[in-house]
């Protein structure tokens, strides 16, 4: 066992070292960050969709198109708009009057690194198509079903100030992003270089410092980071508790909390936390990796009831109150 964890260690350290190269040259483009580029690290690690929530201007489409030139990966962009139609996104039949046939003209959705700009401007339709791209790794055109390209990644993001002509995204939809993060302004400091950086005569530009073909090498490991049995349980009391309250000496919360994260919660948590310990080089998950990935895992899979808007709670806050609440093994 100890032989095969430090053949387990060094294969970790090994695949590590790349994607600390991966994080530095992405940092010669994004000032500060650091938070964000390292959750859609995680999210590409463990093979989970992203939801970006932030004001505009704060580099989310910059950060996501450095990462896709780094890991020389196929970049699309989608601007999600009322009018947009499924089509639009995945594809679509051309007739070809000279040959009397239809052929398939695929969409923007076939990308490796795919971002769903302002997701909640888009119609029903629109959801729904990318709910099956998302879920299924593949889309159907037609009377065709074709298999999205390896590594599939969407990162989605939605403004969180104005609402005025969005749909709302469906709980289903909801709990297929992985990870949902959450982006602050810049410091001051932080700003500063941005002026700095952005106002030269030549803008910055990321070198590719690994291939997909890595990345996805990486990804084989991180189902082996070490889980042990202490941690596992403790992923279940933090999901259990959303569910049950009552059950963890959180009963004030129960009138608070319309419905709980769901059983995908659980295994978005544990294998978040895997490619989280894998970042940090280490071939084994901690109780703090947990906390650490895990209110961008629970946030956006609690559904506070009126009860818990009319007390102006939050499942920020709630989430806060589980963590502190559930013994850390």
């Amino acid at each position: 066992m100890d032989t095969v964890l430090g053949v387990l260690q060094q294969n970790v350290e090994q695949e590590c070292h790349h994607l600390k190269a991966l994080q530095s040259e992405i940092g010669n483009v994004i000032v500060g960050q650091t938070h964000v580029v390292e959750r859609i690290l995680v999210g590409l690690l463990a093979d989970g969709h992203l939801l970006l929530e932030g004001v505009p201007g704060l580099a989310k489409t910059l950060t996501f198109k450095t990462l896709a030139s780094t890991i020389q990966a196929k970049f699309q962009r989608v601007q999600f708009t009322p009018d947009l139609l499924p089509a639009d996104l995945i594809g679509t039949t051309i007739y070809n009057p000279q040959s009397g046939q239809f052929t398939v003209k695929q969409g923007p959705i076939f990308g490796n690194l795919v971002l769903a700009d302002e997701i909640n401007r888009a119609p029903a339709k629109v959801q729904s198509a990318l709910l099956e791209a998302m879920q299924e790794r593949q889309v159907t055109i037609g009377d065709h079903t074709f298999p999205l390209p390896v590594p599939f990644l969407v990162m989605a993001t939605q403004n969180p100030i104005e609402q005025e002509g969005t749909y709302p995204l469906p709980e289903a939809q909801i709990d297929r992003f992985m990870l949902k993060i959450r982006i602050d302004y810049p410091t001051r400091q932080e700003e500063s270089q941005i002026i700095d950086r952005m106002t030269r005569d030549v803008e910055p530009v990321a070198r590719p410092v690994m291939r997909t073909e890595d990345l996805l090498r990486a990804r084989k490991l991180i189902p082996q980071v070490y889980l042990d049995e202490k941690v596992k349980n403790y992923i279940l009391d933090l999901v259990f508790a959303t569910r049950q309250p009552d059950r963890y000496r959180l009963s004030h919360l129960a009138p608070l909390i319309a419905y709980g994260a769901s059983p995908r919660a659980s295994l978005a948590l544990a294998q978040a936390s895997r490619a989280y310990a894998f970042l940090r080089g280490r071939s084994y998950v901690t109780p703090d990796d947990v906390k650490s990935i895990g209110y961008d895992v629970l946030r956006h899979r609690i559904a506070p009831s009126y009860e818990a808007e009319a007390q102006e709670m939050t499942s920020e806050s709630i989430l806060r109150q589980i963590f502190e609440t559930i013994e850390v093994p």
